[in-house]
């Protein structure tokens, strides 16, 4: 007997959407099969999913749980930490979600990984994964680590070009230690994530700005300028083309220029792959005008509607892979007590509404196909990740992590409703679909909008990139 049939459904499968029963043993999908046969064979509980569409769950490649951030009245916060923000995962139809680890000189990576692990293990209701993110400078026994590290099922490594604010974040890793990072990533089967704007262009444009006195932050998309992304795009990817066995994996493309440059790198054969996110291609610099404007931003900036074009374009033609949130979840008085250039928060609450948006952005508006639509959304990050076939598909053998999307639940989005935080830059947005229903695993996480989680049910999901993805742009 099966623990859990879903009958019915239209399944998005590898081989194409049909509809079909998906059964769960040990929570694992046990069997695939035609429609009514398996929930006739028995199992504990069917499922009838007439009338919905039958995903695998979402993965979210970028998210940022538990940072420091300014708050009010001179204080300091943390940003929401995983239990919440994967509970918003859950309830969203995303069911693996892939954080930091964000090392510091004076560590090791593997302290500083296993400081995030106990957070998560206690902490996290959805699977999780984590990205290393260094920093210059780095010893050499830091890059002695990273081997090690990479088959410990830590295989990507973000560096950033810019601090990305004066004198606030201070993230840079300049280039040489970005090339010797790839040099050992290459040869250990990693990949690298690349923050990438033009440090020098970006610090430039910070002290232009404040000398002109246009420091507010309706300015940021002239601080983090479309050139900027031109520029550091080209010269990372140029500096990854000269390292033998390379790949890279651009984080939160924002611009049209970004998106021409990661197109020109695969067409040349380099394995590069794009990320952007749900904000940049529903919100442009125009939104930082509306009230409450910070709400809408992240790093790089928002930019401009010609290159919200190039990255649906991207999208559709296959340049970039996944849509992300670059999640931080943090109350709107927080979200709002920067107001100049270079103190406004970045990240936002977005992983809850991400999969019913871009399936209404995608699917609904725009014609996609619910396989596009899917490997944008979960598929194409757990084959980059090393997720896969684990994670991302509905497949026999793996995960049972399973979404019913309802039509039937199509809405207008309220913030106030969503389970992170008090505010939602898509307040008022129309959905033409929700999940009705969250497996993770095989178990039932959230079913007509009751939460049955427990902190124990998230596991750390190590992993290890398929070789394909490492020798040429395979997704």
């Amino acid at each position: 007997m099966f623990d859990l049939v879903i009958s019915n459904g239209q399944a998005v499968l590898p081989s194409g959407t049909a509809t079909v029963d998906i059964a769960v043993t040990g929570g694992i999908i046990s069997a695939i099969g035609a429609p009514g046969t398996l929930a006739a064979a028995g199992a504990k509980r069917v499922v009838d999913a007439t009338g919905q569409i039958v995903v695998p769950g979402g993965i979210d490649p970028h998210i940022h749980s538990g940072l420091t951030l300014p708050g009010p009245g001179g204080t300091t916060m943390t940003s929401e930490l995983p239990a919440v923000v994967s509970k918003a995962c859950l309830f969203g139809g995303t069911t693996m979600m892939c954080d930091f680890i964000f090392w510091r000189n004076g560590e090791s990576l593997a302290a500083a990984a296993d400081a995030r692990r106990t957070l998560f293990d206690d902490l996290c209701f959805a699977d999780y994964t984590l990205h290393i993110a260094v920093e210059s400078p780095m010893s050499k026994e830091i890059l002695a680590e990273i081997p090690a590290m990479v088959q410990a099922g830590y295989p990507t490594i973000k560096m950033f070009t810019t601090d990305i604010t004066p004198g606030r974040m201070a993230h840079l890793t300049n280039f040489g230690e970005i090339w010797e990072v790839l040099k050992i990533l290459a040869k250990e089967g990693g990949m690298a994530l690349i923050h990438a704007e033009d440090n020098d262009l970006v610090m430039h444009m910070y002290e232009k700005l404040i000398s002109e006195d246009k420091t507010g932050f309706e300015y940021l998309a002239e601080a983090h300028t479309v050139l900027s992304e031109a520029l550091s795009f080209n010269r990372v990817i140029g500096l990854a083309e000269s390292v033998p066995g390379a790949a890279m994996y651009m984080v939160h493309t924002s611009a049209r220029t970004g998106v021409d440059a990661i197109a020109k790198s695969r067409a040349r054969g380099f394995p590069i792959y794009g990320e952007t996110l749900h904000q940049y291609v529903l919100f442009n610099a125009e939104d930082y005008k509306r009230p409450n404007g910070q709400i809408y931003h992240t790093y790089p900036s928002l930019k401009y509607p010609e290159d919200q074009k190039a990255l649906w374009a991207g999208m559709e033609s296959g340049a970039l892979q996944c849509v992300a949130t670059d999640e931080l979840c943090c109350p709107l008085d927080v979200k709002l007590v920067g107001n100049r250039i270079d103190d406004t928060t970045g990240g936002n609450s977005g992983v809850e509404p991400r999969v019913a948006l871009m399936y209404t952005e995608m699917v609904t508006k725009r014609g996609f196909s619910l396989e596009h639509f899917v490997d944008l959304i979960s598929t194409n990050a757990a084959k980059l990740m090393g997720l896969y076939p684990r994670k991302g598909v509905l497949a026999v053998g793996s995960d049972a992590d399973i979404v019913l999307l309802d039509p039937k639940l199509a809405h207008k989005i309220d913030g106030s409703a969503l389970h992170s935080v008090d505010y939602s830059p898509w307040d008022g947005w129309d959905v033409s679909i929700w999940p009705s229903m969250t497996v993770l695993r095989g178990k039932v996480m959230v079913e007509g909008g009751q939460f049955n989680g427990e902190l124990t049910d998230g596991e750390f999901v190590p992993r290890a990139i398929a070789p394909e993805i490492l020798q040429g742009p395979a997704v």
